[in-house]
């Protein structure tokens, strides 16, 4: 393996496996050019490109025109250099077009041909090529979890572990230990000591599902481990290192947790490399007629149902419903149609879902009355969400009376402890993806 300088202006592209390339905001072009004349003077050179300052969308291009990896600046040598030996002898082939052949006997399919989600699938083949963190974002249900999987599948550490935590679900005393492992008598029911996830994880993925649910000691000690590649068991004196990928995922506002100090902002900059976000599946409803027959093929084969598919009627409802639980509802909705079905087809008495309607089926009262029950909940939840719970400042800030507040909550069935934050002794409404 060889290192070299990038060329100058005029020289010819050295034999090398690897070329380094610094790259500020002010020389992007000049790593555009290299990267042009690499593909045609010597193809079978890999370019590690080291960013400073550089926007996600930069980042894009470059890996986009043929660098295989990238390291942020400020970086550890040891980083630098793991980088760098994984270009040597890197496969040049291209992958899959349909990168949904190859994932759905692992992912369970991810199924889609809308606009908003086939640009999410295009940078798949970006993200898994190189092997800094990744963060997804979108609201509980729309898959962050099978993208996740997407970009481990097509990595170049689909031999190695996969690991998924959903962060909200370790109760908060635990998630140090689970996360990083603890030795015999590091804590009272420590009997015997314990490798961690990350531990678990070696030379593969670790995905944390919402990360916003980490409290912030474990955020210091994440950042840490992000940041050097170390970290230290509960209980231990020594450090230990791991070659683990991080992709984390998040269906909360991180910026507003930023804001009211429920999560760091050097840790979310850490994270925030690479971004992928989710739509919600009411911004993308021309994919439910093919997500549709993709779940009752499969709950009928499951479940050995004579189920081939939906009558019009079926599929309109489908169709103008909101989903507030994207495609987990949706799932969920076509499963039990198929159990429910008497017949080889679905009909709307079979879908078990709210009763939302076209706009065209109601009268103007009834879709007035629907849109009006929809703004207040969804507006009471938002508020309720800023203000940790709390009624009363919920009720200040929509200038609205903290009785007439209650009965709105009450009509909608909308508990304010769902809302409460963990430091203030109450259960967050969180879900994974």
């Amino acid at each position: 393996m060889r290192s070299e300088r990038p060329p100058r202006q005029g020289e010819a592209v050295p034999s090398a496996d690897v070329i380094i390339v610094p790259v500020g905001a002010n020389t992007m072009q000049r790593a555009v050019d290299l990267l042009a004349r690499v593909r045609l003077e010597a193809p079978r050179t890999s370019v590690l490109v080291i960013g400073e300052a550089l926007t996600q969308e930069q980042i894009l291009r470059v890996l986009t025109l043929g660098a295989y990896d990238f390291v942020s600046a400020p970086y550890l040598k040891a980083e630098l250099v793991a980088r760098t030996l994984r270009g040597v002898g890197l496969v040049q082939s291209k992958l899959p077009e349909d990168i949904r052949s190859l994932l759905s006997p692992r992912a369970g399919g991810l199924i889609g041909n809308s606009p908003a989600f086939l640009k999410q699938m295009a940078r798949l083949p970006l993200l898994a090529g190189c092997d800094a963190g990744v963060l997804i974002l979108g609201e509980t249900g729309t898959g962050k979890e099978l993208f996740a999987q997407a970009i481990h599948y097509l990595s170049a550490r689909v031999s190695r572990p996969w690991v998924p935590v959903n962060c909200a679900a370790i109760p908060v005393e635990l998630i140090e230990a689970e996360l990083f492992g603890h030795t015999k008598g590091a804590y009272t029911t420590a009997h015997s000591a314990r490798e961690g996830l990350i531990a678990a994880a070696e030379g593969g993925t670790l995905f944390l599902d919402e990360i916003g649910s980490l409290p912030l000691s474990a955020q210091a000690k994440l950042l840490r481990f992000l940041q050097e590649r170390e970290y230290r068991p509960v209980g231990s004196n020594t450090l230990r290192r791991a070659d683990v990928r991080v992709i984390a995922a998040s269906n909360q506002d991180l910026a507003a947790l930023i804001a009211k100090d429920r999560f760091r902002q050097d840790l979310y900059f850490r994270l925030d490399v690479l971004t992928l976000t989710l739509s919600p599946l009411r911004e993308r409803r021309e994919d439910i007629p093919t997500l549709a027959q993709y779940f009752v093929k499969r709950f009928a084969a499951e479940f050995a149902r004579p189920v081939q598919g939906l009558t019009p009627l079926a599929m309109s409802r489908l169709i103008a419903h909101s989903w507030p639980g994207n495609v987990r509802e949706f799932s969920h909705a076509i499963e039990r149609a198929v159990l429910l079905a008497n017949g080889p087809t679905i009909t709307p008495a079979e879908i078990e879902i709210g009763e939302e309607s076209s706009p065209l089926a109601d009268s103007f009262q009834a879709a007035k009355a629907r849109v009006v029950e929809q703004f207040e909940r969804s507006y009471i939840e938002q508020i309720l969400m800023a203000c940790d719970g709390n009624i009363t400042h919920a009720a200040h800030a929509a200038k609205k009376n903290r009785r007439a507040l209650w009965e709105l909550m009450r009509k909608h069935r909308i508990e304010a402890k769902r809302f409460r934050s963990s430091e203030n002794g109450g259960a967050k409404s969180v879900a994974s993806a």
